[in-house]
């Protein structure tokens, strides 16, 4: 079976079985041949497509290598005792040779002389390549912590117990100990960049790092019993002998105490009394240096667009209108007495549609999660082998955490995709919402599309496990569009979480512009937003810190949405009652994430050859 060869058309019954063939280890054997392949091929032959897939596979190799956590959270066990120096100059120079390198390298083959599955995999190859040499030159390394997050607080995810790093062995537990002995150098590295970047105005807001200090408060606890650390000690399997037990046990103890404890009070220290009285008080990212064409990049990496700010706050601006349109056909079809800020207000406020307890919340996504699943074979015909779950966010990051965000299974599907739901405000959580949640973060949005493009074994392994936000990001907002014919939003109340979920995506295209290009504060931001919508305050204020530091990013959602619900309509007028919903989403998933004009062209060719 092809077309990717791993994607299986199963019942949702037998989609829990883990998935068999694990990470391909890249040989010595194979490095020294893809070397040989650089000799010059004569023009009468054509290029094997061999070449490119192992020097791309080489190239994905010293990914790994260089990011040892990325190993890690796509299954890959061979580095789970390392730690990137991440927060270092010379580790960014070496990413930067690493990346300029191997472009060469891809574009010294004969592109012309290439299958034409293989061009389109050295298309992607050198346009990433290129990509990341122009934004490795911003420097944006001088800004290694924010509140949305840091190898800091991914080291604590992954220490946890319940993150990606496996802890069912001994050697499991050998090898974070390794990994997290790394933290208190990365710590040094960090607070030395900060120091530059505060010499060179290159800082993170004021009004966003202020929030970085109490997650960092909070995992510096000493006390190692209640530390987050201490989770894989209470938890150790029956596995670990008696003597690993009690040896684990005290260097565990001695890890939080001595290492972790004071390297997290340092990086806090550190922000709170020397970066905050330093930190930038604009928001703008066209007020750091060379800002304006740093951000205009952002938004060229995002929506894989050549799109500017302007058109996209124009497009933004349309779209919260047509939305609003939208939203005040349900209060009148539910027959609520008021305007539409009368009826935000309403949903706001009633406590019908809020739990009162996070088990709740958590229950009611389980409850969901199994309502979908039973609907998905009506529009789908491909189904990825891992499953998901549905957990809360801890409680260490709940605070800054967005309302809901997705986990990728490992590669072999053997660890399942996880749907995080943050239950630190149930107000920021109405139950109006939670079945436009599901399908976006869980299936058939983020999980359907990550873990399908994982099993893809056929794709060189740069391309099963990168990411393109315009593709992956309009997808899950495609799959809240769909919602309607799939069965659900059968409640009005329920079709209305759908638009306030799309209202957030388009509000953002007006505020990440707005804050970055047109001069908007971030009280501004955060009005406009509230009056557009059923948002909690908290949701809100984060919403917009989010965009705040990561300019650009929430601006492919609705940008890949667009996008691709018109590819459909363009297939559904030229295929007539030929059209065939699941193969028009099969078509979408089966190459992974690909730029947009990549997609648009696949689509067209797809339509053209349709029997």
């Amino acid at each position: 079976m092809s077309d990717k060869s791993r994607i299986r058309r199963q019942s949702l019954a037998r989609r829990a079985r883990g998935f068999g063939s694990s990470l391909l280890v890249l040989q010595f054997a194979l490095l020294t041949g893809c070397a040989a392949a650089q000799r010059a091929v004569p023009p009468t032959e054509a290029l094997p497509a061999t070449t490119l897939a192992a020097l791309v596979d080489e190239y994905f190799e010293r990914q790994l290598q260089q990011f040892p956590t990325m190993a890690t959270a796509i299954g890959d066990a061979r580095y789970n005792d390392r730690l990137e120096a991440s927060a270092s100059r010379q580790f960014w120079q070496q990413v930067a040779t690493i990346e300029q390198t191997y472009l060469d390298r891809v574009e010294a083959l004969d592109a012309e002389r290439l299958p034409p599955a293989a061009r389109v995999t050295r298309d992607i190859f050198v346009s990433e390549r290129k990509l990341a040499l122009e934004q490795l030159a911003f420097r944006e390394y001088l800004m290694p912590v924010d509140q949305m997050g840091s190898l800091a607080t991914t080291l604590a995810v992954y220490g946890s117990g319940s993150g990606p790093q496996p802890f069912r062995s001994t050697s499991d537990y050998d090898n974070f100990l390794r990994r997290a002995q790394a933290l208190p150098g990365w710590v040094d590295d960090a607070i030395a960049a900060m120091r530059v970047g505060i010499a060179a105005g290159i800082t993170v807001p004021r009004a966003a790092m202020a929030k970085v200090v109490p997650q960092l408060r909070q995992l510096a606890n000493a006390e190692a019993e209640s530390s987050i650390f201490w989770q894989p000690i209470k938890n150790m399997p029956d596995e670990v002998s008696t003597t690993d037990r009690a040896r684990l046990t005290a260097q565990y103890r001695a890890l939080i105490v001595d290492d972790l404890a004071p390297a997290y009070q340092r990086l806090a220290d550190f922000i709170a009394n020397e970066y905050l009285p330093n930190a930038r008080t604009s928001v703008a990212w066209s007020e750091l240096p060379n800002g304006q064409a740093w951000y205009r990049l952002r938004i060229r990496a995002a929506t894989s667009t050549s799109l500017s700010a302007d058109e996209i706050h124009a497009i933004g601006l349309a779209e919260v209108e047509r939305i609003r349109a939208a939203m005040e056909a349900v209060r009148q079809q539910v027959g609520f007495k008021g305007d539409l800020a009368a009826f935000f207000a309403f949903l706001k406020n009633d406590p019908r549609f809020y739990f009162t307890d996070p088990q709740q919340l958590l229950t009611g996504y389980r409850a969901t999660k199994a309502r979908i699943d039973a609907l998905l074979p009506k529009m789908f015909a491909d189904f990825p082998q891992a499953d998901y779950e549905v957990r809360l966010v801890e409680p260490f990051r709940a605070a800054s955490a967005p309302g809901a965000f997705y986990q990728p299974p490992s590669a072999d599907g053997k660890r399942p995709g996880v749907f995080y739901v943050n239950a630190f405000n149930l107000k920021a959580q109405p139950i109006f919402g939670m079945e436009t949640l599901s399908l976006h973060e869980a299936a058939p949005g983020h999980h359907f599309q990550i873990a399908i493009q994982q099993e893809l074994t056929d794709l060189p392994r740069f391309r099963r496990f990168n990411n393109y936000v315009a593709y992956a990001e309009g997808w899950a907002l495609y799959c809240e569009s769909i919602g309607k014919e799939l069965g659900v939003f059968t409640d009005p109340y329920q079709y209305y979480g759908r638009l306030s979920d799309e209202m957030l995506r388009a509000m953002r295209l007006v505020v990440d512009t707005g804050l970055h290009a047109k001069g908007w504060s971030r009280d501004q931001a955060i009005r406009y937003m509230l009056d557009n919508s059923t948002l909690a305050e908290s949701d809100v204020v984060a919403e917009v810190e989010r965009y705040i530091v990561w300019p650009g990013q929430a601006l492919g959602y609705k940008i890949g949405q667009l996008r691709i619900s018109a590819l459909r309509e363009r297939a559904e007028r030229a295929l007539g009652e030929r059209f065939d919903i699941k193969a028009f989403h099969s078509q979408l998933l089966r190459d992974g994430a690909v730029p947009l004009d990549v997609l648009e062209a696949k689509i067209e060719r797809w339509i053209q050859r349709y029997p």
